[in-house]
């Protein structure tokens, strides 16, 4: 009886040490993932900063360029007013 007792013990002893290494197994997979997680997400993260510096890059060139559209329009309506009142008064000669 003796003898079993030892041998359950010593079975018990080494499944015990059989799942520690195995949970150090799934910590260190788990912390490998989670590091590979923390890596993609600071690569997303620097994707998403360089996305919106170059959208805020855009949205300055494009209100540059609506800044000068509204000039030539400007522009071009007072050419349109000076060229009708010649008009106007070529037609009263």
């Amino acid at each position: 009886m003796r003898k079993l007792t030892i041998a359950g013990i010593a079975l018990a002893t080494a499944l015990t040490a059989g799942c520690a290494t195995n949970d150090q197994g799934a910590l260190d997979e788990a912390n490998a993932t989670a590091s590979s997680a923390e890596q993609s997400a600071d690569k997303a993260m620097n994707t998403a900063n360089s996305a919106a510096s170059a959208a805020r890059s855009a949205q300055q060139t494009a209100d540059r360029a609506l800044a000068a559209a509204k000039a030539a329009q400007k522009s071009a309506d007072e050419a349109n007013e000076r060229a009708k009142r010649m008009l106007d008064r070529a037609s009263k000669k």
